[in-house]
């Protein structure tokens, strides 16, 4: 049964459509919609719109059912729309008239809103967890191999001496950006939806502020109105932190591909984490690191994808925005795989030292050279034309020593600061485990 139903038979070929994909994402939601309904038949209880025995009943039937919605053989019955109809008639089926009434005072709007944000946290939550596991790889290998130089990069030519240290932290840095966008986008996500009903509110007495804090929401999102306006818009910001963090990762595997060509040679994998060729005997190819760009770029179209959904949209709700979890739910896995495939590749990656000892590289101390004559007394356009006439006449030469002192550069890439930042950014990026909240509102009296 559907909770829209009038007991008028919808064309079978229109349900199809409608419902779409919607079951296989719904299983996904299943766990949140659980939390979300005890929420709210707890505050139902409290407010005198249940009788106490009957928000007892349906709270303690939800916690019972919780570890069936979270296991993986879980799935809805085929006749039942969504998770939402499934669980009320789940609830009816066993409890009878109180079942009924679990659906007081609230719609299918600001409940599928509500389980689609505690689902985000979650995940969100997840998120985070690989991106450490990410992060102290980077700076694991970058103190591992801090002092193995390499050449940096402008144009895609050689430009200057680099490191594996400097490079590494630069992406381990790059990933605290990332958080720190990720910790003002929780900001927003973390509001409770709950009561806005079907975006206007209701005349039932509910309280809403005490939902909030039964569901884990640190803040509550006070207009109805408002409420169904950030449906999608929610979804676009998740979007975004995760195509920030696909951006550093699509970047870090481009260069762990190029660095690893045997042109190159700069870097290596140990063979069980390449593949081969069916004809060239010879080959290591980077498929996983090809792989991982490929599912990043993706992931960093999902924020356009989803504008493009949500633009023009009058407010109040529209059946448009089903469409946003068939788009992002699919991109937060492919997150979680690139970030725990990065890590992995990032681990095993064994850098090869004396790099530039290679002729070929040593014009990348012609910059040192310069600094030298300026150093010794030489204006600094004078001192670049006199170097950059030696490179012109084929007199230049290299002794290949380096003089970088300052945060941030080679003699000293500041990893212990960038370790400082992730710390800082940890701490404002605190997420409530979803199972700690189901299990303060399992014993909640």
């Amino acid at each position: 049964m559907k909770l829209w139903d009038k007991e008028k038979k919808t064309e079978e070929a229109v349900m199809k459509f409608t419902v779409g994909n919607d079951q296989s994402f719904d299983k996904l939601l299943a766990p949140y919609d659980i939390i979300g309904s005890m929420a709210h038949a707890i505050m139902l209880g409290k407010t005198g719109l249940l009788k106490q025995e009957e928000a007892q009943q349906i709270l303690l039937e939800l916690a019972d059912y919780y570890p069936k919605a979270k296991n993986p053989s879980f799935a809805l019955d085929p006749d039942d729309e969504d998770i939402h109809s499934h669980l009320e008639n789940h609830l009816v089926s066993t409890l009878g008239d109180p079942g009924k009434k679990i659906h007081t005072a609230r719609s299918r709007n600001d409940q599928v809103m509500t389980a689609m944000l505690l689902f985000m946290k979650e995940e969100l939550r997840l998120v985070l967890e690989d991106v450490h596991v990410l992060f102290d790889a980077l700076i694991s290998q970058a103190e591992l191999y801090n002092k193995y130089l390499l050449p940096g990069y402008t144009h895609t030519q050689v430009a200057m001496p680099s490191s594996f240290a400097l490079w590494l932290g630069a992406y381990a840095e790059s990933l605290v950006n990332d958080l720190q966008l990720m910790s003002g986008i929780l900001k927003v996500i973390d509001q409770n939806p709950l009561g806005s009903a079907a975006g206007y509110g209701s005349s039932f007495p509910v309280d809403r502020e005490f939902t909030t804090r039964l569901a884990g929401f640190s803040a509550l999102q006070v207009s109805a109105v408002s409420a169904q306006l950030n449906r999608g818009k929610m979804e676009m910001h998740m979007a975004t932190g995760l195509s920030s963090l696909a951006n550093t990762m699509s970047r870090l595997a481009a260069d762990m591909i190029l660095f690893m060509s045997q042109d190159l040679n700069f870097i290596s994998f140990r063979d069980e984490l390449t593949t081969g060729s069916s004809i060239m005997p010879h080959k290591k190819n980077p498929d996983v690191l090809e792989l991982v760009r490929a599912h990043c770029n993706t992931i960093m179209a999902m924020p356009g994808t989803l504008n493009g959904l949500t633009a023009n949209l009058i407010s109040g709700y529209h059946r448009d925005l089903q469409l946003t979890k068939e788009i992002l739910v699919p991109g937060i896995s492919k997150t979680k795989q690139c970030l725990q495939m990065m890590a992995l590749m990032t681990s095993s990656m064994v850098p090869r030292d004396h790099i530039l000892d290679d002729p070929k590289y040593a014009l990348v101390f012609s910059v040192e050279a310069v600094n030298r004559k300026v150093m010794a007394g030489t204006p600094f356009r004078d001192a670049y034309r006199e170097v950059a006439a030696e490179i012109e006449s084929g007199t230049y030469q290299s002794d290949g020593n380096t003089e970088y002192t300052h945060t941030g550069s080679i003699g000293n890439p500041g990893l212990e600061l960038i370790t400082a930042k992730m710390q800082a950014v940890r701490g404002a990026l605190q997420i409530t485990p979803a199972e700690k909240i189901f299990e303060e509102l399992k014993h909640y009296v």
